[in-house]
């Protein structure tokens, strides 16, 4: 997964309303009037709400006769999974550097 595809989806979860669709599709797949009830906005502002999560590859869209349904993506948070894991890594190799040669300047300084 690429920064680009990362940042996509990270500019999606900025938005409360966004994330709140995320955790309602969690239960499964639901159709956008669903998912409207339960929501602080019109329908038509969840509509603009789902293509941006679908645009960033969080959710995935499917008809079924004349019903919308709106679904998490599989995969589609490894991206953000991603850049977490390697920004903590980079943040524990750093402090453990540190911790070292602290420790190896505390060496040197006792007799």
């Amino acid at each position: 997964m690429s920064n680009q595809t990362a940042d996509a989806a990270f500019d999606a979860l900025g938005e409360p309303v966004r994330r709140r669709i995320l955790e309602l599709l969690r239960d499964g797949p639901t159709p956008v009037g669903k998912l409207a009830e339960r929501l602080p906005v019109g329908r038509p502002a969840v509509s603009k709400h789902l293509r941006v999560l679908s645009g960033a590859g969080l959710i995935e869209h499917r008809s079924v006769g004349t019903r919308n349904l709106y679904a998490l993506a599989p995969g589609g948070l490894a991206a953000v999974q991603q850049w977490l894991v390697h920004t903590w890594d980079v943040a524990l190799d750093a402090y453990a550097a540190e911790v070292a040669r602290v420790a190896s300047a505390d060496q040197e300084v006792r007799p």
